[in-house]
Parts: C-alpha cells; sequence; structure tokens
C-alpha cells in the first residue's frame, strides 16, 4: 500500500492531470529516490570506491503509453515550461541553447540516448511528474533521468538486461546531451538501492554489494535543505572542480602510472607527490589531499557501518565535510550555515554538504531522538541568516528505501 508521501503524491499527479490536460487515469506510476552518500563524495570520478543508501525524498512519475509516437510530459515542479511535447527521434542537437533553461532537456536526452544506442522506441508516453527532492545535493536530476529512461523503455518493451548499461544511459543523458559533466555516483545509488541496506560500488571491478548496518542502532540520516537551488552541474563549481583533478591526473601521469587520483593510496607517495607539487600547484594539490584522505576514512567507515558504531560513521563523515569545504572548496555559505547550527545540537553524530556544491542540501546524522532539537535549532538560526529563504528552507529526517518503485 502507498504511504503518506505517495498518497499525497498521487493526488498532486491528479490534480496536475486535471490542470495540464493530460490524461493519466489508469496509468502507471513509477518512483525514484534520493540518495545519501556517506562516501566519498566526488569520489566517482576520481576512482574510488562508493557508498550510500537511497533515501525518501522522491520524483513521482504517473504515465501511459499513446499510439501518436510523441512524448507529452508536464512538471508539476516546473508548470512555467508548460507541456515538453515532442515527436520521438526528432529533438533538438545536444548543448543547443534552445535546451538550456527547460528541464524538458532531460526528456530529449532520454529520447536522443536511447537512439544513438540503437533503441528506437516507437510507442509515445503522455506523462506527468512531480518531486520533493530537494534542488542540489540528493540528486535530483539522476534521479529524474532514471525515471524517465526507465519509464520510455517500459512503454516501449525494451528490456535491457545490464542495469549498467541503464547506468551508461543515464549518465550520456547529462554528459553527451546536457553538458553537465557528471560522474556515475547518483545513478549508481538510486538504481541500485535496497530498503534498509548500504550500497557498496567497486568501480574497478563494476561490482555492487549491499551491506547491512551492524546491530540496531538508534540513528536517523536528516536532509538539511536550504532552499537555495544550484543550476545544472554545467553550470557550476562541480564542472571546475572536476577538470582540477583530470588536470592533475594529466600532470601526474608523466611520472606515475594512474589514470585517477585515488589511485594514490601510500602515504609515502603522497607525501612525496605534495612535497613535489605543492608549491606549484596549490590548488590541485588541495584537491588532491581531500580525495586521498577521504580514501583513507571510506574504508573507516566502511567497518564502523558493519559494526553499527554510528557516532563512529558521523565522526567520519563530518572530517568529510571539513576536507570538502577546506580542501575541496566545493561547499556554499548557505549549506555550511546549516552545518554550523546543527553542529552545536546534542545527539548530532556529523554533519556536511551533500552532492555537487555551492547550493542546495546538507545532510546529518543523528540520533532518532535528536530530530525535534534540529529542527528548532534550524528554525530559530537559519531565517535570521538568511531571511530571503525563511519559508524556502526544510528540515526531513529520511528513510533508508529502495531506489526505484512501481507503485500499484
Amino acid at each position: 500500500m502507498p504511504d503518506t508521501q505517495d498518497k499525497e503524491a498521487i493526488d498532486i499527479l491528479s490534480r496536475l492531470s486535471g490542470k495540464s490536460g493530460i490524461p493519466v487515469k489508469g496509468a502507471k506510476i513509477r518512483r525514484t529516490s534520493s540518495r545519501f552518500c556517506l562516501g566519498v563524495e566526488h569520489g566517482d570520478y576520481n576512482g574510488t570506491e562508493l557508498f550510500g543508501m537511497g533515501t525518501d525524498r522522491f520524483i513521482w512519475m504517473a504515465y501511459r503509453p499513446n499510439s501518436s509516437g510523441r512524448v507529452r510530459i508536464f512538471s508539476g515542479n516546473f508548470p512555467d515550461d508548460g507541456i515538453i511535447d515532442f515527436e520521438l527521434g526528432n529533438t533538438p542537437a545536444p548543448r543547443s541553447p534552445e535546451i538550456a533553461n527547460t528541464w524538458g532537456r532531460f526528456i530529449f536526452g532520454v529520447d536522443h540516448t536511447l537512439h544513438k544506442e540503437g533503441h528506437k522506441p516507437q510507442k509515445g508516453l503522455d506523462a506527468i511528474l512531480y518531486g520533493n527532492i530537494p534542488g542540489g545535493g540528493m540528486s535530483r536530476s539522476a534521479s529524474l533521468t532514471l525515471n524517465l529512461l526507465l519509464s520510455l523503455l517500459d512503454v516501449n518493451g525494451i528490456v535491457v538486461d545490464d542495469m549498467f548499461r541503464i547506468v551508461d544511459m543515464a549518465q550520456a543523458v547529462e554528459t553527451d546531451y546536457i553538458g553537465s559533466p557528471c560522474g556515475q555516483l547518483d545513478q549508481i545509488m538510486i538504481l541500485f538501492a535496497k530498503e534498509g541496506l548500504g550500497t557498496h560500488y567497486d568501480p574497478k571491478k563494476r561490482e555492487i554489494k549491499y551491506i547491512p548496518l551492524g546491530g540496531e542502532p538508534d540513528f536517523r540520516l536528516v536532509s538539511l535543505d536550504t532552499g537555495t537551488v544550484r543550476p545544472g552541474l554545467e553550470k557550476s563549481t562541480y564542472r571546475i572542480r572536476r577538470a582540477e583533478c583530470e588536470e592533475f591526473v594529466s600532470i601526474l601521469q608523466k611520472n606515475y602510472d594512474i589514470n585517477h587520483l585515488a589511485d594514490i593510496k601510500d602515504k609515502d607517495t603522497y607525501d612525496r607527490i605534495y612535497a613535489e607539487y605543492s608549491d606549484q600547484y596549490p590548488d590541485l594539490c588541495a584537491r588532491f589531499k581531500y580525495i586521498f584522505h577521504a580514501q583513507q576514512r571510506f574504508y573507516q567507515m566502511l567497518n564502523a557501518w558493519k559494526q553499527g558504531d554510528i557516532a563512529r560513521v558521523g565522526a567520519l563523515f563530518r572530517l568529510d565535510g571539513y576536507g570538502l569545504r577546506d580542501d575541496y572548496n566545493i561547499s556554499g555559505p548557505e549549506l555550511e550555515t546549516m552545518c554550523d547550527i546543527v553542529r552545536t545540537v546534542d545527539g548530532v553524530y556529523g554533519e556536511r554538504m551533500l552532492g555537487g556544491g555551492d547550493k542546495g542540501a546538507s545532510g546529518a546524522i543523528c540520533r532518532s531522538n535528536s530530530i525535534p532539537d534540529v529542527k528548532r535549532a534550524v528554525d530559530s538560526a537559519f531565517p535570521h541568516c538568511y531571511p530571503s529563504l525563511a519559508d524556502k528552507y526544510a528540515v526531513h529526517s529520511l528513510k533508508l528505501v529502495q531506489g526505484v518503485t512501481v507503485l500499484d
């Protein structure tokens, strides 16, 4: 049975159907989750292992096939864009100016990518979308892309057995079509997420393992949505940081046999590189410093999770936040204000920014009974710091959920 969030979303989808004139009676509803990364944030394009989980902020899409060969979608989150209506196989050119400021670039990109990969959908789609994932930090774009991709495959009866091909295509929508230089962390953590479990991804083996939390610790993950909306990654600091890391790899490859910064794992090599290059490339070495130490923390965090030592997981999460703020320089003032506020609350084990950076949401790990105190602290302090966000910010207690679900 649908839970409270699902019931509210279904009501919203129904009202949006009436408003837009797109009929979805009898439609399927595909729900895709947000994600919460415990490590390594920004590690995917740097070659690290990854660990995270699906969380219960969602995108819902009510959809049904049509025989017109056209896609017709209305988003309740971007009503000013109107109905996105186009013929399958007839989309704007990748990265063209006409798609830059519309959410429709995601469904255009899905259709473009499917055709490029040799899948040629013939059946169109009528759909209504609604989501409550913050606009930055919890992978709204990856959730949206996966929802659109899986749903268009579904109505056309196209089966892709290799789930990593779904990941590749979802990434290609953003990197090749939209021009957003994302990695695969978000897609993996959403597509493979299982209720109540952590997802561990090893990029060298391209392998997923599910890791249960040891014991029965009393804790909650918390989304600290600042109410700010980050532009796409192609317009953010993320793009710059990724380019910096790739630049430093190309510099190091003259003397070291590596493909990613994460390939440097031993302390002696790290110290030698840092001593040799820090004067000439201080910013690049700072990015390298974060990745190296975050990778060391990763394995400590994984062991703490397996042992059910949430206090230790939280402490490492906090240290990771300091590294993202001070060395990777990817955070933002609103994100750090949220962290500064909740850090003062008893029962909060750790906090840091989430996701691509600049804007969006921070996250925290805390005891369940401290959630009311967290909310009170944020309600008391955050609106005073940012009056313009007083009606936009939110604090959400999160559950670990299935990443992709089709509702009855």
